[in-house]
């Protein structure tokens, strides 16, 4: 029999007379369940977050400090149970697992030092005028399921220090580590004030469309991003929306192939590509192209692609069946159109499991499904290019605009590239690197406002100005 695992709301551990299944994307074996939240359940969990804000709201900051200093503390006292529990239902290997455990506590600690200062915009004889950031009230949280536990406190951490009371969704297809994560903080987070409630992917329109919600905070696809933002916009709920991106990576004819070759992989086919910024499109000086694409393919020779519990492997499963067609479908796109593949192509769909084979391209055409689209998986086009105008040209050329790259000897020259990007972060020889205290949020379709850093904790905030006239005092 599996376990089932509980919901938190208003304080207490609590289960529905249905449940989902959830399946280890390495076996396809059912290895737990969690509740079937609908409205009923839902309307229970805001309204204890309604009426925890009342108290919370007003609570002083260095409380609020210390709670979240003593989640991080919990996650970091039971590291080995959540990282194992979270590949098995993820799917990425365990050092990844490990990584995303860590990186949680640490992100937790870390914005638990931020600070929302008082702005004083006029202090004069006649006159005291300062702006004080007030937070929005309830929040709903809707988290993906590529980084669930990370993606999860990187919304409920900034929240409850602004002040807000937040329900949080999981995605229906990694709920497990973020519910036990909801054990753990039970008795840490007074109640109403973090509420967490598992449910099919139904249950997020409930939630965009719930009056007593003031503020959506969103991490998933371009196309739910618009659903949720329209389904906002009936009563002007606030909104952040880190939604998806088709990343570029410059690569410069005088980088190291020898160092940038193995970086660069990994940029790619971490967490077997799902990762809104990893880099789904490689362009590298035809200076340098078949030097360094034949270092890429013989090093992704040598990285194992498995159950990411089973020591040595390199690239989990993809998390789910729905995203493993359609990573197949790309690279059958590809096929069929006769692109050269330098490593991989050759999906076997008899086994158990959702595993694609680490596969990448040689120079297909920009117009190419695997180049325009994000593919979201362990698929790398490699291209050429020949100078820097054009190469911006194609990088910018994308509806998207999350992240990109640029590899050089030439930091200098890299800045330079980077400032013409149309997106939210760019790297100069590095990837995948995010930091607390500076804002992550994309370009165009890729989302707006802001996650991390002061930026991030100011969405969940309103600006309240307050005047007072002197010389009318009596």
């Amino acid at each position: 029999m599996t376990q089932l695992y509980p919901n938190l709301i208003n304080g207490e551990l609590v289960t529905t007379a249905t449940s989902l299944d959830v399946v280890n994307p390495a076996n396809e074996q059912v290895i737990g369940s969690v509740p079937a939240c609908g409205a009923a359940e839902l309307d229970r969990a805001v309204a204890a977050a309604r009426t925890a804000f009342k108290t919370w709201s007003k609570t002083p900051v260095d409380d609020r400090r210390a709670v979240i200093r003593n989640m991080a503390a919990a996650v970091e006292a039971n590291f080995d149970e959540l990282y194992r529990l979270l590949t098995s239902e993820q799917g990425k290997p365990h050092h990844q697992a490990q990584h995303e455990i860590g990186a949680s506590a640490a992100i937790m600690s870390a914005q638990s030092t931020l600070s929302l200062e008082e702005t004083i915009n006029e202090d004069s004889d006649t006159r005291l005028s300062r702006t004080r950031r007030v937070p929005v009230g309830v929040v709903a949280g809707i988290v993906p399921w590529n980084f669930p536990v990370l993606m999860a406190v990187q919304k409920i951490a900034p929240a409850i220090l602004s002040g807000c009371t937040i329900v949080l969704k999981p995605s229906p297809f990694t709920p497990l580590t973020t519910l036990k994560f909801a054990e753990l903080i039970k008795d840490i987070v007074p109640a109403g004030v973090v509420n967490i409630i598992t449910g099919e992917d139904s249950l997020g329109p409930l939630m965009t469309s719930h009056p007593d919600i003031d503020k959506i905070t969103f991490t998933g696809s371009t196309a739910t991003g618009k659903r949720i933002m329209e389904g906002a916009s009936k009563d002007l709920k606030r909104i952040t929306l880190e939604l998806g991106g088709n990343d570029a990576s410059i690569v410069l004819p005088d980088a190291d192939v020898a160092k940038v070759a193995e970086q660069l992989f990994w940029s790619s086919f971490t967490n077997a590509g799902q990762i809104c910024v990893a880099a789904k499109r490689v362009y590298i000086h035809e200076d340098i192209y078949d030097e360094m694409s034949a270092a890429i393919a013989e090093y992704a020779k040598g990285v194992t692609v498995g159950d990411g519990a089973n020591q040595g492997t390199g690239v989990g499963p993809i998390q789910n069946k729905k995203q493993f067609e359609r990573v197949c479908e790309l690279i059958q796109d590809a096929k069929d159109n006769g692109y050269k593949f330098l490593v991989g192509g050759d999906v076997d769909p008899s086994g158990s499991g959702y595993y694609v084979p680490i596969t990448i391209l040689d120079n297909p055409p920009e117009d190419a499904r695997i180049v325009a689209e994000e593919q979201f998986g362990p698929v790398m086009p490699l291209m050429k290019f020949s100078t820097e105008e054009e190469v911006i040209q194609r990088a910018n050329n994308s509806d998207y605009g999350l992240a990109g790259a640029v590899w050089t000897k030439d930091a200098e020259r890299g800045v330079k590239i980077a400032e013409q990007l149309e997106t939210g972060t760019v790297w100069i020889n590095e990837f995948l690197h995010l930091s607390p205290f500076a804002p992550f949020g994309g370009h165009k379709q890729s989302g707006f406002g802001a996650e991390y850093g002061i930026e991030g904790l100011k969405e969940f905030t309103y600006t309240q100005v307050i005047t007072v006239k002197k010389d009318a005092l009596v």
